[in-house]
């Protein structure tokens, strides 16, 4: 085997792999398109199982556009959801910034570790410092 048969047997399992994508993406379509009845839903599957690549061709020709919109507008629908849920759990800079103070007042964190997690959490780069805390100028300054 060459490296052109090689080459050739990855660019075909390359183009199998996308029309398997493909093909559970407009399966998912169908399925999830809720103005589409039971019968065209039926239709369209067994068109694409009988006749995969033309069946695939002809949906994404015909149906190909609100196939797009309709994924958009789930985005759209769950992005709400996703903000409200991002904001809920994810802890504030100034959450953080106390848990560490308290550990550091706990005796549980040293000053050292608690000026680099602080800056850490500000999203600046850590001072480098020696052992008594005072910072040290970086090697590749």
């Amino acid at each position: 085997m060459n490296l052109w048969d090689v080459l050739l047997s990855i660019f075909w399992f390359v183009i199998l792999f996308a029309w398997i994508w493909l093909l559970i993406s407009i399966l998912g379509d169908i399925f999830r398109d809720h103005e589409l009845s039971g019968w065209g839903k039926a239709l369209w599957t067994l068109f694409l199982i009988v006749v995969p690549w033309l069946g695939s061709l002809v949906y994404l020709i015909v149906r190909g556009r609100a196939m797009n919109e309709r994924a958009l507008e789930r985005a759209q629908a769950m992005q709400p959801d996703y903000a409200a849920y991002a904001r809920r759990d994810a802890p504030s800079t100034a959450d953080e910034i106390a848990k560490f103070a308290d550990l550091r007042d706990r005796g549980a964190m040293s000053e050292e570790e608690f000026q680099h997690a602080k800056a850490k959490a500000l999203g600046r780069e850590p001072a480098v410092t020696n052992g008594d805390g005072r910072a040290v100028s970086s090697p590749m300054s």
